[in-house]
């Protein structure tokens, strides 16, 4: 296996990771789904519609979004947003995401202060 198809891999793996944490962050107000994608895109989370709406109707399944449709517009569209356990569980992911981050950047400066 070529290292970069390794890497290629990993990238994805770890994105696949955070996907539904940046998903929950953006939908505390109801966004419609290319919305959603355009959003994510300008905060450089780049995220294809073909990966997002599986993603949504998931979450929206496991009672961490709620949807609406909105047939008043030119063409309608289905608003997602979070449920109140949805929030609860963003608290939780973000609080775990913190925590991760810290524990990784004191791993990451105990290495550079040993070489």
């Amino acid at each position: 296996m070529e290292k970069e198809e390794i890497l290629s891999g990993l990238i994805m793996e770890l994105r696949r990771g955070t996907i539904v944490l940046c998903v929950l962050s953006q939908l505390q107000e109801p966004m419609y789904g290319y919305n959603l994608v355009n959003v994510l895109s300008g905060k450089g989370i780049a995220v294809e519609a073909n990966t997002l709406y599986p993603l949504l109707r998931r979450l929206e399944a496991q009672g961490l979004l709620k949807s609406t449709w909105e047939t008043s517009g030119a063409k309608p569209r289905k608003y997602y947003s979070t449920t109140a356990m949805g929030d609860e569980i963003f608290a939780n992911l973000k609080k775990h995401w913190d925590s991760s981050v810290e524990n990784m950047n004191t791993l990451w400066e105990d290495d550079s202060s040993e070489q």
